[in-house]
């Protein structure tokens, strides 16, 4: 395993969701740290923990010098206390260890690349998004990758995976179920900062309202380690699967035990009770800062690459190049469970783009469908933890008026996220952002994820059609709530 952390890790601002970045709130010594001290943390550019003494009277206990074990369950990913930068994978999810990956005589490496990093790299370098992904394409064979997807296909079942659960979820709530309670509002479950954080946090007062359906990165995982294995000629255990994506948590959602599958004996990935290889959905994620910072460290001049062709395996774009996509770059999930819960639910179809209303700020926005004078559909879609915790709130008081809410913990989405390149001197966020939305829909064709022939196929001849009982095997999850260890301290939360 390397060792050395990568440079975008090291150097970046690693604030993912609220500016200015919290100091810690975990007292870990019980003293005051000293002004030395404080004025060390950064040395060397490395995430530090800063110790704060907090007055508990209720937990008050002798003073230890005993050392503090932190686990990955710890995570908050509130990226203001002991995991600013998520620390805990980061070692092994590096450039580096990508690098020493492709030199392995055992396994074969697969990259799936999110169009969030895409419209990152196109951005920086100036050049449109798919030209920055066949460049990427090329750059990335020439150092002994086998594949090179693009995660669109995995959002388009993702979507539709989230669509059809939506309905059932709707129609349970609008009967007389035992199990209405808790069905909706239904919550967008593609965050892994937000899901660590209901986890942690919430548990079963939040945790029944998320959406069982994995995030596109987990699909592609899926995807990946179970089927397109084998029209590789490879064996789930013989693929290295990396995924470039725009956040630094998508490094903890990859490791959770819940992405972690065993292989039969005889070759499949079923359930025969036999003893097999474990496997690894996703091995290693790396964000668009990071895939720059191997770039650089090469004297890559990534503009000047040759453009090479792409992987249409599983890839949103046809033979004749052109890219589908849907618009959102938080992955469209608000806008496609509206649609297609107007259509199934209420026989409306909605055309062009959604008139979404802002409230209390620019990252809070809803939108509503009215029927025969009577409001039937209402969404929102809340992004940052200050939207979130105002939400969360509402829920646990009974009080929220939403059936559907699309969670980001970054402000702006995931465009936004704590993983994508840095803005250029002299350039702010907001600028930044505004090329990213722009780019993000460059020269993409927007169109329902029903109509992708790929995920057609994959329904037809692997998953037995969306919501089934095969598809909900391979592509829903489950979450967990974590016992509280270091974070039982916290007030705040």
């Amino acid at each position: 395993m390397a060792e050395k952390w990568s440079g975008a890790v090291r150097v970046a601002d690693l604030n993912d969701f609220i500016a200015p970045s919290q100091a810690c709130v975990v007292n870990l010594k019980g003293q005051k740290q000293s002004e030395e001290e404080q004025q060390g943390q950064a040395k060397d550019g490395l995430v530090q923990i800063q110790a704060r003494k907090i007055d508990f009277p209720q937990v008050r206990k002798a003073a230890t010098d005993e050392a503090i074990k932190v686990s990955l369950h710890d995570c908050l990913a509130c990226s203001g206390c002991i995991t600013s930068a998520e620390t805990v994978m980061l070692q092994q999810q590096s450039t580096d260890e990508f690098v020493q990956r492709l030199s392995s005589a055992t396994q074969a490496v697969v990259v799936s690349l999110s169009p969030q990093s895409r419209a990152s790299l196109a951005t920086h370098y100036g050049i449109t998004p798919l030209q920055a992904f066949r460049k990427l394409t090329g750059f990335l064979k020439s150092l002994g990758v086998r594949a090179v997807f693009d995660t669109s296909c995995s959002r388009d079942l993702s979507l539709l995976e989230s669509c059809q659960e939506f309905v059932d979820r709707y129609r349970k709530a609008a009967g007389n179920s035992a199990t209405k309670q808790g069905e909706l509002p239904m919550l967008a479950s593609a965050c892994p900062g937000w899901v660590c954080y209901a986890e942690k946090t919430h548990g079963q007062h939040i945790l029944p309202h998320i959406s069982s359906t994995k995030s596109p990165q987990q699909v592609m995982g899926t995807l990946v380690k179970r089927h397109a294995c084998y029209r590789l000629g490879l064996r789930p255990e013989d693929i290295y699967h990396v995924t470039i994506m725009p956040c630094y948590d998508k490094k903890l959602e990859a490791a959770r035990d819940d992405f972690i599958f065993a292989v039969d004996p005889g070759g499949g990935t079923g359930d025969s009770g036999q003893a097999g290889p474990r496997v690894t959905e996703v091995d290693s994620v790396l964000t668009s800062g990071e895939i720059l910072d191997l770039l650089e460290s090469r004297g890559v001049d990534f503009a000047a690459l040759e453009e090479a062709p792409l992987d249409l395996m599983l890839s949103s774009v046809d033979e004749a190049g052109h890219v589908y996509g849907v618009r959102g770059g938080a992955g469209g999930y608000l806008e496609t469970n509206f649609r297609h819960a107007a259509r199934v639910l209420f026989g409306q179809t909605v055309e062009g783009p959604l008139q979404m209303k802002t409230l209390r700020n620019a990252d809070f926005k809803e939108v509503s469908l009215e029927v025969d004078g009577k409001r039937v559909l209402h969404f929102a879609a809340a992004y940052g933890f200050r939207n979130i915790q105002n939400l969360v709130r509402k829920i646990k008081q009974g009080k929220c008026e939403y059936q559907f809410v699309e969670i980001m913990a970054c402000p702006a989405g995931c465009l936004n996220g704590g993983g994508q390149i840095k803005p250029r001197k002299g350039q702010t966020a907001k600028d930044l952002i505004q090329h990213l939305e722009a780019a993000y829909l460059h020269e993409v064709t927007v169109r329902d994820p029903a109509d992708n022939p790929l995920v057609q196929e994959l329904y037809r001849t692997w998953l037995g059609g969306p919501y089934s009982e095969n598809a909900r095997s391979l592509l829903h999850t489950q979450y967990h709530e974590r016992e509280r260890t270091v974070t039982a301290s916290i007030s705040n939360w």
